[in-house]
């Protein structure tokens, strides 16, 4: 009887201690991001993981891919539980993605598209520079690709036809580094990452100019597939997110990233990016 009882409190410790074993032995949630302005820079990597991990109570796990159409790919197939991306391939997937924030840079969800070229060229907008060299991000970014493309659609043209090269640098660094570099003339960067880099590398950015900037467009978002939007796990994800200018580890990455907060999902955010994506296929 004795080792009967043993047995009935042993079990009932076992079964009362699984639901604890089973979150303390749970996969890291599993976060994904291209290369935002510093590739592969351990303090935003650092900052960032431990502000989500802080708010989601549970290990998170940073996965880096290089192009946008690789992170489509893995939320899409489930390898990643949400992502920072871009406006452009949210709205390529925008039945199968859900926002779950924007950030807010400089006190609004919005950034620009920049057209920059060398500090000491001439050309004072995009027409003059016909038959010259330039560098785009990705070909799934909105200012890195999107913007200036849809900008030549509208007068029937092609990036392929209006530029003598085109090369697609996959990082908005290496955007500027190609112009600063005089490895293109000419090249289209998110306004937001090179700001960034005027901060924290005056001397990178002082080797290139602005000649022109796009209209307001929607933050590049923080996203997650639509069928698990309703997970416990990809819940705790948004609101750590949204709450990140309310916690010091979260008001550290946001620092880091010269970014104020995180702002509610809004889809009207991305209307913008919507015409230029008609614009370009011709819409």
């Amino acid at each position: 009887m004795q080792g009967t009882r043993r047995a009935m409190l042993l079990g009932a410790a076992t079964l009362a201690a699984a639901p604890w074993v089973r979150a303390q032995g749970a996969p890291p949630f599993r976060f994904a991001l291209t290369p935002v302005f510093l590739d592969n820079d351990a303090a935003v990597i650092s900052a960032l993981r431990s502000a989500l991990a802080a708010g989601m109570g549970q290990d998170i796990e940073l996965v880096q891919r290089r192009t946008y159409q690789e992170i489509s790919g893995a939320l899409l197939d489930g390898s990643v539980d949400a992502a920072w991306t871009c406006g452009y391939p949210y709205l390529q997937h925008r039945s199968e993605f859900r926002l779950l924030g924007v950030p807010v840079w400089r006190g609004r969800p919005l950034y620009q598209s920049y057209l920059i070229v060398g500090a000491d060229d001439p050309a004072t907008a995009l027409p003059d520079l016909r038959g010259t060299t330039h560098a785009f991000s990705d070909p799934d970014s909105n200012s890195g690709y999107l913007v200036t493309a849809s900008n030549l659609a509208q007068s029937g043209e092609t990036p392929d036809q209006f530029f003598s090269r085109v090369i697609f640098t996959y990082g908005h660094r290496n955007v500027v580094r190609a112009v600063a570099g005089g490895l293109t003339r000419s090249g289209s960067v998110d306004g937001y990452v090179w700001e960034a880099l005027n901060a924290a590398e005056p001397d990178l950015t002082a080797r290139t100019k602005v000649i022109s900037r796009s209209e307001w467009l929607g933050f590049p978002p923080f996203v997650a597939r639509s069928d698990r939007i309703g997970d416990p796990a990809v819940s705790a994800c948004g609101a750590a997110l949204l709450a990140l200018s309310a916690t010091a580890e979260g008001r550290a990455a946001l620092r880091v990233l010269y970014l104020d907060g995180v702002a509610a999902p809004d889809d009207a955010l991305f209307d913008g990016i919507a015409a230029r994506m008609a614009a370009l296929e011709g819409g």
